[in-house]
């Protein structure tokens, strides 16, 4: 038996596309993933993708989201071939295309309508205009609140608040003699889990990662104030054991009324409000991620994929998969089975297009305006030499963001000060750019 081994992360996919005859041998696939409720979603649909391939069987295996991104990084640089499809977003795709480690996405059906992708997450994942991976779900940052709270304490949520503003809200509608604090923020350590808040909080605060002869700017006055106010926001109104607190455990929170507000992915919208899974569904409120001195790059683009890689013995088999999984068909046959609320959100302009979608998911303008202004070419207000919003789309990005990472970490938990912590973010930034030289 054949083993086309598949690692997804953060959300789920299913298939139900025509059996070419390469599928025809039997074949054995494992799904790696987290726990995030597209991959429940899809796992929940693997009737209907058995009905159409029998001779397919799924296994599955459940990974932390830090361990899966290494073990396929891993996996993919070294061209071990152990992945015939591996979940990609879209700081990975266009570095790895360029490394010639990705197959190219070519030679879709008609059906599939490429152009159909929102542009933002298109352009993210394609190289010269060439596709290296297809979006399964696509996310901006949001924030959101009690709407009750809010009304209790004689207040209103703007459209565009300022962190200043949302320091402001959290010390009213906060009351830990009833359980809710004020915010939920990440503080779990990881580039893809407190960086990427963090990240777009240092934009919106006029900063940057670089300036244009690639020096970092860590220790810079924008990157100062951004670390105090997140510091002072969790430390002050957010939860205890905060720098445990990544995606999923800060959804938790949210969902189970402990939180007063919440700034994250908007792909959380439709599980917060759902009655099935949150308690609060009836009483949240939505506005734009927050700024500061600026709307640049205060809220973030991220978009998890499917790509094929080189090494893959599979290539043909992978992509009849992937084509699907991203299909419009895979999301008209989720809102029949699950209803509109649970099918991926932010990669067609056809979802949003859909009277029914926006009648289940009365936040679906907003977030497809968040995803539509995120400009990873025109992040900050000041020139930088990168693309990418809350990252930086160069190779050394996965270690300096991780690094820096655990010195926020370090620095909520009180075991260091905030220039401590940008001091030695800065001095290793500075080291790793030496040591590779500046990104070509």
């Amino acid at each position: 038996m054949k083993r086309l081994a598949l690692f997804v992360s953060g959300v789920g996919i299913a298939g139900l596309g025509a059996c070419s005859a390469a599928m025809a041998q039997s074949t054995e696939i494992t799904v790696a993933t987290v726990n995030n409720p597209d991959m429940v979603t899809m796992q929940s649909m693997m009737s209907a993708f058995n009905d159409a391939h029998p001779d397919i069987k799924v296994n599955w295996v459940t990974l932390p989201e830090n361990e899966l991104r290494q073990k396929v990084t891993t996996d993919i640089a070294s061209g071990a071939g152990q992945y015939d499809v591996v979940t990609v977003s879209n700081y990975e795709t266009p570095i790895w295309a360029q490394n010639d480690w990705l197959t190219p996405m070519e030679n879709l059906p008609d059906s599939y309508d490429a152009d159909d992708l929102l542009k933002p997450v298109k352009d993210g994942l394609s190289v010269d205009g060439k596709l290296y991976a297809l979006p399964f779900y696509a996310e901006s940052s949001v924030t959101y609140y009690r709407k009750d709270l809010f009304e209790k304490a004689g207040i209103e949520m703007p459209d565009k608040p300022t962190w200043s503003q949302i320091k402001d809200f959290a010390s009213k509608i906060q009351s830990k003699s009833d359980g809710v604090y004020g915010i939920c923020l990440r503080g779990l350590p990881g580039w893809g889990q407190n960086m990427a808040l963090f990240g777009t909080m240092v934009n919106s605060f006029g900063g940057r990662w670089f300036d244009m002869d690639w020096k970092p700017q860590l220790t810079s006055d924008e990157w100062k104030n951004a670390a105090n106010e997140y510091v002072d926001l969790l430390n002050n109104y957010g939860p205890p054991g905060v720098t445990s607190n990544g995606f999923t455990e800060s959804e938790t929170l949210f969902a189970n009324g402990q939180c007063g507000m919440w700034v994250d992915s908007t792909v959380a919208a439709s599980y917060v409000s759902d009655p099935e899974t949150s308690q609060i569904a009836d009483k949240v409120g939505f506005a734009q991620a927050p700024h500061e001195k600026t709307e640049k790059g205060s809220n973030w683009l991220f978009t998890w994929a499917l790509a094929v890689p080189q090494s893959s013995k599979n290539q043909e088999a992978a992509k009849t998969f992937v084509d699907w999984a991203t299909s419009k068909d895979y999301i008209q046959a989720v809102a029949d089975d699950k209803g509109w609320l649970a099918v991926p959100p932010g990669t067609r302009q056809s979802t949003y297009d859909s009277d029914d979608y926006v009648k289940a998911a009365p936040f679906a303008p907003l977030v497809e305006t968040a995803i539509k202004s995120a400009s990873p070419t025109d992040p900050s207000a000041q020139e930088v030499p990168y693309t990418g919003v809350q990252f930086v789309t160069i190779p050394q990005f996965q270690a300096i963001g991780t690094r820096v990472g655990q010195l926020m970490a370090a620095m909520l938990s009180g075991d260091t000060s905030v220039d401590e912590a940008l001091q030695q973010g800065q001095t290793f930034t500075d080291r790793i750019m030496q040591q590779t030289g500046k990104p070509q």
